[in-house]
């Protein structure tokens, strides 16, 4: 095998590959020896059929496949010879059997890129300090009240208030034109809970069993369904039916309720803010996580291979897509633009690709390793959030395309503890429940 090397850039490497025809040959005449006893040509008997006439009808089909199979066996040789390190599949441009009996190929190779980091201890970040208010304590409590009440149909004069359930259907327009995929019959509206937005179900506010009405809702670009995102949407609603939610009351007997362990009002208020304070705590840590990779790379700034910022894209758009589709829709009948879409989350997919570099260069000068510990706290913790047995999670992870992902998550982890256990922390003012939220 001989190979010759190019610099196109400090991260692209163009290997021009030429296999002897010792090693083609052999490669070719199987090959055609397989389809000899495969196929069959009228004129000649199975087996039989002379090489050049193979050649003649089944050259181009042979040569594609024996070269593909040629890349596959020698790649991973030359870059190993030649001492790269490839961090995304090649990009394999020409490939040529020329007259003398040999193979040619070239191959684009994107390699790990090269720095030295020049500040990752002591990382001087600004920790957020959340406390959990009244306000937020008594949500939690009308919410438990709200799934222990008791729904009663109510009177025919009973115009929708807050906490009521109507049942209504609803077709929305846009342009004048039915939306098909924003439309329900005997679609219940937790009035108060705004999972259709608020500006939908404060319009149903006064209305009563029987109405109809017609109005118009004009949602923000950031609305997170994008069938409705930046639109003008006019809403035909019927009001089939209204109920009433008649609440327990607020007792000692409701804490027993809601926890058998309770004894009192005070303790579900005592429990209910411990479990916030951690869900809070739990998400400042990842706010502290992003912190700290952004100052990781804006101190260590270095190029990486572009295509495998692309390769970080298409992931992103997959799982877009997936979401997407969960939702009965598809990139172009939510109005999504592509092009518009990769270009919003180039930044981020780079950011992605620098921070796991920085991660692992971290990770092999401080030699941290992921042990048995981390990846049984890593099953357990898939366990408790999905509901599953650690067997069911450990059959789902043999697959070494699902274990490759998860193990290199468990890495990073360790790595940005370690971060966290070095960084200089300086704590920011306690932030309080928005109105909106509280």
């Amino acid at each position: 095998m001989e190979i010759v090397v190019e610099n196109l850039s400090d991260l692209t490497r163009k290997l021009t590959i030429t296999l002897s025809k010792e090693t083609v040959g052999p490669a070719l005449d199987k090959a055609f020896a397989k389809i000899n006893k495969e196929v069959k040509l009228k004129g000649f008997r199975r087996g039989k059929i002379p090489q050049s006439v193979l050649v003649k009808n089944f050259g181009e089909q042979v040569q594609a496949e024996v070269g593909e199979k040629l890349v596959q066996d020698s790649y991973f040789d030359a870059v190993e010879k030649e001492k790269l390190e490839p961090v995304v599949h090649p990009e394999i441009t020409e490939h040529s059997f020329p007259e003398n009996g040999t193979f040619v190929y070239v191959a684009l190779v994107d390699i790990k890129p090269q720095f030295d980091l020049t500040a990752y201890k002591g990382l001087e970040v600004e920790r957020p300090v959340s406390t959990v208010s009244e306000e937020e304590i008594n949500k939690e409590i009308d919410l438990l009240q709200r799934h222990q009440a008791v729904l009663q149909t109510a009177d025919a004069d009973h115009g929708i208030a807050m906490d009521d359930v109507a049942i209504v259907d609803f077709q929305g327009f846009h342009d004048g034109k039915a939306m098909k995929e924003v439309q329900n019959q005997n679609f219940s509206v937790d009035i108060g809970m705004h999972r259709l937005g608020k500006d939908f179900e404060e319009k149903l506010l006064g209305l009563k069993k029987g109405d109809k009405t017609l109005y118009e809702i004009t949602f923000p670009a950031d609305y997170p369904n994008p069938m409705l995102a930046g639109k003008n949407v006019e809403f035909k609603v019927d009001i089939k039916d209204v109920k009433v939610r008649i609440k327990p009351e607020l007792d000692d007997e409701f804490a027993k309720d809601i926890k058998p362990e309770l004894t009192s009002l005070e303790d579900l208020k005592q429990d209910i803010r411990t479990r916030l304070q951690k869900t809070k705590d739990d998400a400042l840590k990842g706010d502290i996580d992003d912190k700290l990779m952004h100052k990781l790379i804006e101190l260590n700034p270095f190029e990486v291979p572009q295509r495998l910022v692309n390769y970080e894209i298409q992931e992103m758009l997959k799982q877009t897509e997936e979401n997407l589709k969960r939702s009965g829709l598809t990139f172009e009948s939510a109005g999504i633009n592509l092009d518009d879409l990769v270009n919003k989350n180039k930044e981020v997919a780079e950011k992605r690709v620098k921070g796991d570099f920085l991660l692992k260069k971290i990770a092999e000068i401080e030699e941290i390793k992921i042990a048995d510990e981390d990846i049984q706290r890593g099953y357990q913790r898939i366990a408790d959030q999905y509901r599953m047995t650690l067997d069911e999670v450990k059959k789902y992870f043999k697959r070494r395309e699902e274990i490759l992902p998860f193990m290199n998550e468990l890495h990073n982890e360790k790595v940005l503890n370690f971060l966290r256990e070095q960084a200089n922390f300086t704590d920011a003012a306690p932030t309080e429940p928005s109105q909106a939220e509280a």
